[in-house]
């Protein structure tokens, strides 16, 4: 590698500094050098001061020049050269040079030498930190933020290769941030998997394997998994006061609109699948549903919160949930979020109603009225999940009278009475197997 070095930089000084930059680092890789060592090594090679900033998992590091350690907590100037870790990540490796020393024009100037204050050396018997030659290079305009053009080749070499390498030191020493890596995921969920490998799955996601986590099964989206903290919403009564506090006022609802029952980010909306009831207290002891921040936006299913080890079971609980959400629209009104959880019994009805099979009878009829009558489906919604028929009125924004002739032509149309207790639990069933046929 330095005959090459040698050879490319009589032909251009910066490929042969570029060349010897990656030797440096791959050096440091298989050193297994901690992450002080790969910052000091940018910031010796870089000839200006380099931080390592990862908010997530709790990661500063800054190194000086002559590679002393000097951390502060004055924020990174943007107009710095810096780079991601990871494309979808907050972590970033910086170098702390000005708009107008917008990099090294890359070659090394005389044998190499090293930082002084022992900052050369990356770690004991590592390899030598060159100082690359400050010459400047094309330079950005004053006031512009530095861009990859503007930058030497030096610079944008150093910033990717020790990004790299310290990407796999946290990864090996830190863990990965909680994320979506779906390799790991997949793991995670997967039974057949063994144990020892689930375990290292979640580890590697962040997850504490005794704690209790759940799955998430968005609609258009790959499989998540979140841990069930204690700062989490809880179940139970706390959906009902929710979900009222997520529907618009009746002043804002077109009267011939039904209003989504659920935000596309309402973590904490529940499928209704029975009468509506009066907010009851939360009960003790259960499992509490994810922060509305994790959850991600459109259907989506919750699992219920398990151990790790059990994560494939709250996996398949999540999908069967998935299919009792809605798209919360008034064509098709419903709960865009649903907890497995609070599903009971009726989760049983996905395992008789198969997607793309005869619908019900009873599912046939509302598929027909709906398909002739605009209003009916949000109205049905509505009667069913209120408790009353005022307050399924004040849902929909009409007078409790049309709602009455509405319920009147409904009847008619679906051949059987909605206003009774048997009734309404036949038209529950109804909606929900609507739902089910759709997948």
């Amino acid at each position: 590698m330095k005959e090459l070095a040698g050879r490319l930089t009589a032909l251009d000084p910066d490929a042969g500094a570029a060349v010897r930059v990656i030797a440096y680092f791959d050096r440091l890789a298989e050193s297994r050098a901690g992450l002080e060592a790969l910052v000091r090594g940018a910031a010796v090679l870089a000839g200006c001061p380099a931080r390592l900033v990862d908010p997530e998992r709790r990661v500063h590091v800054r190194v000086e020049t002559d590679g002393t350690r000097r951390d502060t907590g004055t924020p990174p100037d943007p107009a710095w050269p810096a780079v991601r870790l990871s494309p979808d990540g907050t972590a970033m490796l910086w170098l702390e040079r000005d708009g107008d020393r917008a990099g090294t024009a890359g070659a090394v100037s005389g044998p190499a030498s090293t930082a002084r204050g022992g900052g050369g050396d990356a770690e004991p018997g590592g390899p030598a930190a060159t100082v690359l030659d400050p010459r400047p290079a094309q330079t950005a305009a004053p006031g512009q933020v530095p861009t990859p053009s503007t930058l030497s080749v030096v610079d944008a070499v150093i910033l990717e290769r020790a990004a790299g390498a310290v990407r796999l030191v946290l990864d090996r020493t830190r863990g990965r941030a909680p994320a979506d890596d779906p390799a790991l995921v997949e793991t995670l969920l997967d039974a057949t998997a063994p144990e020892p490998a689930r375990l290292h799955a979640a580890r590697r996601l962040g997850l504490d394997p005794t704690a209790p986590a759940r799955a998430l099964a968005p609609l258009n989206g790959r499989p998540r998994v979140v841990p069930a903290g204690p700062e989490a919403v809880p179940l139970g009564g706390g959906h009902a006061a929710a979900d009222a506090a997520a529907r618009p006022r009746a002043s804002q609802i077109p009267s011939q609109a039904q209003p989504a029952d659920v935000a596309t980010a309402q973590a904490t909306s529940r499928a209704r699948t029975g009468p509506a009831s009066a907010p009851a207290p939360p009960v003790p002891g259960r499992h509490t549903a994810p922060p509305e921040s994790r959850l991600p936006a459109g259907r989506l299913g919750v699992g219920p919160a398990v151990p790790v080890l059990e994560l494939p079971r709250s996996w398949a609980e999540a999908r069967t949930a998935l299919r009792f959400t809605a798209e919360g629209t008034p064509q098709d009104p419903g709960p865009r979020v649903v907890h497995a959880e609070e599903l009971g019994g009726i989760a049983l009805l996905a395992g008789i109603v198969e997607p793309g099979t005869e619908p019900p009878p009873d599912v046939r009829a509302l598929e027909t009225a709906a398909a002739i009558t605009p209003w009916l489906s949000a109205t049905l919604h509505a009667v069913v999940s209120t408790a009353s028929l005022r307050a399924a009125s004040a849902e929909i924004n009409v007078h409790h009278s049309t709602l009455q002739d509405r319920l009147a032509h409904a009847e008619h149309l679906l051949g059987w009475p909605i206003r009774t207790p048997q009734g309404r639990l036949r038209l529950q069933l109804a909606l929900t197997m609507r739902r089910l046929g759709r997948g």
